[in-house]
């Protein structure tokens, strides 16, 4: 079973299992191929994924594309920015607190390439501004963790109400203890649920 995805082949293996755990995703595999979305780890990385949250998938790509252009994608140039050039990249005042933050925080990133996910959500979540959804999507792009699933994400709760038809959409604690049943390929299933959000509301549920 794979137990990191770094490549299409894993994915593709990853869904035919999931599919094997759970029928009815096969609804979303059948279709095409699942998105593979990998990431370089790191920093970078990580600072995308602050700079997404809460806002829409165009407006946190709008956002991360100023931060690139300005050259405020490294520790050392947001350690060094002025404020006016961090709000001229439409960072709110949070998130500029957050970046300067994880600017500072000395992680090792190489180190967390080898740690299991747990390890990883404790690493980064103590950092100010990093909430488990922001670290597991962090292990799940960035490190191709196969097993990791960001319940808190509205926009899989939203997928799970309606391809499992459920009553009403599931809470956080409901969703994660139902994504219990996909492991070791919770990433996987993640990745079909956001499929078939997109194909139910025509919107993107990942930047």
């Amino acid at each position: 079973m794979v137990a990191i995805i770094a490549t299409e082949a894993d994915l593709a293996e990853g869904a035919r299992a999931l599919v094997a755990i759970e029928p009815r995703f096969g609804h979303v595999t059948a279709a095409g191929p699942l998105p593979l979305r990998r990431r370089p780890d790191g920093f970078e990385a990580l600072l995308s994924v602050i700079v997404a949250q809460q806002v829409s998938t165009a407006s946190a790509a709008a956002i991360w594309g100023r931060v690139e252009a300005a050259g405020l994608h490294r520790e050392a140039a947001i350690l060094g920015a002025e404020e006016e050039a961090l709000i001229a990249c439409g960072l709110s005042r949070p998130k500029r607190r957050y970046a300067r933050a994880l600017a500072a925080a000395g992680i090792d990133w190489a180190g967390l390439r080898a740690a299991d996910t747990e390890t990883v959500v404790e690493t980064l979540t103590a950092v100010p501004g990093v909430g488990r959804w922001t670290a597991e999507i962090y292990a799940k792009f960035a490190l191709g963790h196969a097993d990791v699933f960001a319940a808190g994400d509205l926009a899989l709760q939203d997928s799970a109400r309606r391809l499992f038809r459920l009553p009403a959409r599931p809470s956080e604690r409901e969703l994660r203890a139902m994504a219990e049943a996909w492991r070791p390929l919770r990433a996987v299933a993640a990745r079909a649920l956001w499929v078939y959000y997109r194909w139910e509301t025509d919107r993107e549920g990942i930047s």
